[in-house]
């Protein structure tokens, strides 16, 4: 996006839950708590779709460039067809679901919540596959990358293998036990960005020829209220797959 500002006509109410770039074009989903799904064009900032929905959007993501998904305030698990604005549920949580990803691997949906569990969903039978269960804790972030899933839990990022979900590969926390808000994995590097509470965003990126991982924090600028500064949470972190991050 070159560090330029988007701006939109009819701006959005409510928070955003989740910015999601399109894997072929440079549209843009967003998931918010008015609660609405809108898909962007950002070549030329218009509204190409906004689908309604019955409760508060805490995530979404792209299965493909115009079939998508959402998790609801209310436990419910949506895909949408944005050339039509079609919209069908496949299932349901127990409680809030916060989270949701596709994986082009596994053909499956897979979906977090407040329920403590992560489930694959079957899009065509809408039968759930797989549960992991005993996480012991509510999943506020995850995303996607391969086999490799990532989530947010509290104030760690815990790491899966889909293909052995019984278990967590890896788990860093974050610095000062600080709750991340959101994660979201590099499309083209092995590592993801963290965003928390307080304001900070973290990129830890893993080298393929060492065992050494870079790593890089910073605080984004606090909102001024009557002359005083104010921490504000970084409630979403998206990478476009079409820009790609080189380093050396």
């Amino acid at each position: 996006m070159n560090g330029s500002c988007l701006e939109f006509k009819n701006p959005i109410q409510d928070a955003i839950s989740r910015v999601r770039f399109a894997p072929q074009s440079n549209n843009l989903l967003i998931s918010s708590w008015d609660p609405c799904l809108r898909l962007y064009d950002v070549d030329c900032s218009q509204l190409r779709l906004e689908a309604p929905s019955e409760a508060a959007l805490l995530d979404c993501c792209f299965q493909e460039e115009y079939v998508a998904f959402s998790a609801a305030s209310d436990g419910s698990i949506t895909r949408y067809d944005l050339h039509s604005g079609i919209s069908n549920k496949i299932g349901n949580h127990d409680d809030i679901a916060t989270c949701v990803e596709y994986s082009t691997e596994t053909r499956q949906v897979i979906t977090a919540g407040f329920d403590k569990r992560i489930i694959a969903w079957d899009i065509f039978g809408a039968k759930p596959l797989v549960y992991l269960r005993n996480l012991d804790a509510e999943v506020e972030s995850m995303s996607l990358s391969g086999y490799e899933l990532i989530m947010a839990v509290g104030s760690s990022v815990d790491i899966y293998d889909l293909r052995n979900s019984d278990k967590c590969v890896q788990s860093n926390k974050f610095c000062m036990d600080v709750p991340i808000r959101c994660v979201s994995s590099i499309p083209y590097l092995k590592g993801y960005a963290v965003g928390s509470v307080d304001g900070r965003v973290k990129l830890e990126i893993s080298y393929p020829s060492s065992s050494n991982n870079m790593g890089y924090m910073f605080r984004c600028h606090p909102r001024s209220r009557d002359g005083r500064n104010h921490l504000v949470p970084v409630n979403a972190v998206a990478f476009n797959p079409l820009y790609v991050l080189f380093y050396q």
